[in-house]
């Protein structure tokens, strides 16, 4: 099995900027991808960025140009540099991987941007 840990969630001012950090552990496959969603109360859970392990990217068009996905393929690791936060950021992130026709999730960080 696959356990994923996030951090760096926060409660941060409209404007700022937030660093979430995920790192994976237990039996992963050199091909796999890796990304963050998120939730908000009342809403669906949707793709904020993914990121396979060749390096291609993928974000919503809702945080394009503000965010950035990165991945560390030796840590098992996944980021996401969050800049120009918005209030309507604010939501639960979680860190996500799919292999093999599975997805793990971790625990989810909360985020929180004030006006």
């Amino acid at each position: 099995q696959v356990q994923l840990v996030e951090s760096g969630g926060g409660l941060v001012q409209a404007g700022g900027s937030l660093r979430l950090s995920c790192v994976a552990s237990g039996s992963i496959f050199s091909s796999n991808g890796m990304g963050w969603y998120r939730q908000a109360p009342g809403k669906q859970r949707e793709p904020v960025a993914t990121i396979t392990s060749d390096g291609f990217t993928n974000y919503a068009e809702a945080v394009k140009g503000r965010f950035t996905i990165s991945r560390d393929n030796a840590k098992n690791a996944v980021y996401l540099q969050m800049n120009s936060l918005k209030p309507e950021d604010t939501a639960v992130y979680y860190c996500n991987l799919v292999q093999r026709a599975y997805a793990y999730w971790g625990q989810g960080t909360q985020v929180t941007v004030s006006s």
